[in-house]
C-alpha cells in the first residue's frame, strides 16, 4: 500500500481547470497509517457534534451551491434536431417504468419525466448522450450520477456542469432523481415505513430493478459491470457506495464526492449518520425521522445492511474512489462574510469523518480503495464539480479495462433470499433480516456463513451432468439442473459457523 502526495490529472479541455491541488493528501489503496487522519479533521468533528443543532437550519436552506449558472443553456437553447438524430421515439416505456414525456434540450441531453408503482409521485430523469450517439451500432458504456439532499435530477447539469465535463467521455449518463421535488432526498433505499405522507417509496427497487433495465433496453449501452459506473455527492455519495455494495455486479466502479459512506459501523459516525438522516427526514420531507432505515437501535442491522462501510468486503472487486474536504473554508469558497463562509462546515466534517470511517473499514477488511483529503474545503458544488472532472480520467481508464467477473467471488447479505454473481441464496430461518456471506465462490465450491440455507449455483456445469458435492466434508452426488446449475443444500449448528463446500466430478 502506497500513501503519496499528489495532484489528480484533470480531464483535459473538458472543465476549467481548478487551482493547484498539490497539498491534497491522496491515499492510494490501503494506508499504511493506523489512522490516516488528518487531526484538523478530528477536532473540528468534536465542534460539529457541539454544532449539531444547527445543522437543522443548514439542512433546510439546502447545500451551498457557489457555482456559476448552468454556462451551457444558451448554447443547448440554440440546438435543434438537426443537430443529431433524435432519440425521444426510442426512449418508450418498460421494465415497470412509464415514460410520461420527453424533451430534448440539445444533440446530447434529453429530459423525461417517468412513472413507476415503486414511488407514489412521478419522477425526472436526465440523459446525457455521447457525441455521435446512433451514427452508427456502436454501444457505450453508463454512468449513473446521484444528486445530493435537496437536490435533483438538473443539479449535474445546471449546477456540475456535467454537460461539459463529460463531452468527451465516451458513456451514456444517466441522472435520476433520488428524491421528490421540495423534499431532503431519498437515502437510496427502498424505505422501511411505506406509510408516511410521501407515500409508497421504493427508490432503490426503482434504480435499480428498473432503471439499469430500462437504460440497457432503449439505450445503446454495454450491460456488464465492466462497462457501468455509478458516482455521487453528499447524501447521493452514500448512494453510490451503497448500491455499488449491495450490486457489485452491476457497477464495477463507484465515486464519492463529499458522501458519507459510514452511517452506521464507526461509533463517531454512527452518531452523526443517524442524526443527519433523521434531521433530513423531519426538516424537509417532514416525515418520521427514521422512514428511510427504520430505528438505528431496534433496526440497526438494516442499518448496516445498506451502509457500505458495512458490507465492505462486497466492494473488493470494485474500483473505489472518494474525495472529502475538512470543512474550514478553501480556495474554492467565496470571501469571508459571503454567502454565510467565514466559519467552519458541519455538513463537511461530518462527512469528511465519514469517508476515513470508510476508508478504516477498507484497510481492515483488505479492499483497495483511493481517498482524496484536499483539507480546507467546504460542502458546495464548486469542489464536487471539480472532484467530478479530476475522477473522469480514472473512469476512463476503468472502461478501458473492460473487466470481466472475478475467478472467485464473494457477498454479504441481511436479506432471507438473495441472488449475486449468478448465485442465489434462500436461508431456512426465522429473522426476517441476519448477516449470511458466501466467500470463494466458484467452480469448485464455496464457503458459505449464516446457518442452514439452499445455495444455488451459477449455469457453471453441463446439464444433467452428475457431481460429488462435499458438504462440511459430507459427500453427496448432485445432478446439474437442466440450466447447468447446482442447488446445495448447506446446514450449520449456528448462523455464525463457516460451512465448506468442495464440488468435484
Amino acid at each position: 500500500m502506497v500513501a503519496r502526495l499528489g495532484t489528480v490529472p484533470n480531464v483535459v479541455g473538458a472543465a476549467t481547470q481548478g487551482p493547484d491541488r498539490s497539498d491534497a493528501l491522496v491515499l492510494w489503496r490501503r494506508s499504511p497509517y493506523d489512522q490516516p487522519v488528518n487531526t484538523v479533521g478530528i477536532e473540528m468533528l468534536k465542534r460539529a457534534v457541539a454544532v449539531l443543532a444547527v445543522l437543522m437550519a443548514a439542512l433546510a436552506a439546502g447545500p451551498a451551491v457557489a457555482a456559476p449558472a448552468d454556462p451551457g443553456a444558451a448554447d443547448r437553447a440554440d440546438i435543434s434536431a438537426e443537430d443529431g438524430a433524435d432519440i425521444s421515439a426510442d426512449l418508450g416505456s418498460g421494465q415497470g417504468i412509464t415514460v410520461e414525456s420527453v424533451e430534448r434540450a440539445s444533440e446530447r441531453e434529453y429530459h423525461l419525466v417517468v412513472s413507476t408503482t415503486a414511488l407514489a409521485q412521478p419522477v425526472r430523469l436526465n440523459l446525457l448522450l455521447p457525441h455521435g450517439y446512433g451514427e452508427g451500432r456502436q454501444r457505450y458504456a453508463s454512468l449513473y450520477l446521484l444528486h445530493g439532499t435537496s437536490g435533483g435530477a438538473d443539479d449535474w447539469i445546471e449546477l456540475g456542469d456535467a454537460v461539459a465535463a463529460t463531452a468527451s467521455l465516451p458513456a451514456v449518463v444517466v441522472i435520476p432523481d433520488g428524491g421528490y421535488a421540495g423534499g431532503g432526498g431519498s437515502w437510496w433505499n427502498d424505505w422501511v415505513d411505506q406509510g408516511t405522507a410521501l407515500g409508497a417509496a421504493d427508490w432503490e427497487t426503482f434504480h435499480i430493478d428498473q432503471l439499469v433495465p430500462w437504460v440497457d433496453a432503449h439505450l445503446l449501452t454495454i450491460a456488464t459491470r465492466g462497462q457501468r459506473a455509478i458516482a455521487g455527492l453528499s447524501q447521493g455519495g452514500f448512494g453510490s457506495f451503497s448500491y455499488a455494495a449491495r450490486h457489485p455486479d452491476i457497477f464495477g466502479a463507484a465515486a464519492s464526492f463529499s458522501g458519507a459512506p459510514d452511517i452506521a459501523e464507526d461509533p463517531v459516525c454512527r452518531t452523526g449518520g443517524g442524526f443527519i438522516v433523521g434531521a433530513i427526514m423531519t426538516g424537509l420531507n417532514q416525515v418520521q425521522p427514521f422512514a428511510p432505515f427504520g430505528d438505528p437501535v431496534l433496526e440497526a442491522i438494516n442499518w448496516r445492511g445498506h451502509n457500505p462501510a458495512s458490507l465492505v468486503t462486497n466492494l473488493a472487486d470494485t474500483d473505489l474512489a472518494m474525495w472529502a474536504g475538512n470543512g474550514t473554508p478553501g480556495p474554492l469558497d467565496p470571501p469571508p462574510g459571503v454567502d454565510n463562509v467565514g466559519g467552519p462546515d458541519a455538513i463537511e466534517i461530518l462527512t469528511h469523518r465519514s469517508a476515513l470511517c470508510f476508508a478504516a473499514a477498507a484497510d481492515a477488511a483488505g479492499v483497495d480503495y483511493r481517498l482524496t483529503d484536499y483539507g480546507p474545503g467546504t460542502h458546495r458544488w464548486a469542489y464536487w464539480a471539480r472532484d467530478f472532472v479530476e475522477w473522469l480520467p480514472e473512469l476512463s481508464r476503468f472502461y478501458g479495462e473492460h473487466r470481466t467477473l472475478p475467478r472467485l467471488v464473494g457477498y454479504t447479505s441481511i436479506d432471507p433470499v438473495w441472488s449475486q454473481w449468478g448465485w442465489r441464496v434462500a436461508l431456512d430461518r426465522d429473522a426476517e433480516q441476519a448477516f449470511s456471506a458466501l466467500t470463494g465462490a466458484g467452480v469448485h465450491g464455496f464457503t458459505f456463513t449464516g446457518g442452514d440455507a439452499r445455495v444455488r449455483t451459477p449455469s457453471a456445469y453441463r446439464p444433467g451432468s452428475r457431481h460429488l458435492v462435499r458438504v462440511a466434508g459430507s459427500p453427496a452426488r448432485l445432478r446439474a439442473d437442466g440450466r447447468g446449475r447446482l442447488v446445495v443444500a448447506v446446514s450449520a449448528p449456528d448462523a455464525t459457523t463457516p460451512v465448506e463446500v468442495r464440488i468435484g466430478r
